[in-house]
């Protein structure tokens, strides 16, 4: 039986010379690499008491929408600034090169509810820093944030050190 990492194409130099990008879509084209991503992430909330699981767009949908379904718990989606209906909190973040806002409905969380965040990679780790101060506003409590992979080499977890946070796949660099 393949490994996880067997299904994570990897290529170099992109998207620059000296970093190696972890490619998710050939996870996601393959049943098997499917099942066993959100079969080994759903492991990491075995033991974890929530009510309620968030994800930004669009692969925090992608991982946490069936992990959500299988546990029997709603969905909460985090979108970009204007893509919800009703009425939103919003929270600006730093990216590579600029900056980026992100909203979820007010109404989402209620106060009280614990919450695990899902995404499929963790790199700097300011978009789920954003997300956990959005909960937070919300009255939220994150009890958990899990990945399908992290790029330790980047630091993500130094933004995240209050919470507990998991990967499935580690890579050492960026």
């Amino acid at each position: 039986m393949k490994k996880l990492e067997d299904y994570v194409r990897s290529i170099p130099d992109f998207p620059e010379p000296g970093i190696i990008f972890r490619d998710v879509t050939s996870i996601l084209q393959d049943k098997d690499g499917l099942k066993l991503a959100i079969d080994q992430m759903q492991e990491l909330l075995a033991d974890i008491d929530f009510d309620v699981i968030v994800g930004p767009e669009s692969r925090g949908f992608i991982f946490g929408v069936p992990i959500a379904y299988n546990l029997n718990k709603p969905f909460i989606p985090v979108r970009k600034k204007g893509k919800l209906p009703c009425d939103t909190v919003s929270m600006d973040y730093d990216l590579e090169y600029g900056k980026a806002t992100i909203e979820m409905h007010k109404d989402a969380i209620v106060p009280g509810q614990k919450v695990v965040i899902v995404d499929d990679l963790i790199a700097t780790g300011g978009t789920i820093e954003a997300i956990t101060k959005l909960v937070e506003m919300l009255g939220g409590e994150v009890v958990k944030i899990i990945f399908l992979m992290e790029l330790k080499g980047l630091n993500g977890r130094d933004k995240l050190s209050n919470y507990d946070v998991d990967a499935v796949i580690q890579y050492e660099g960026k």
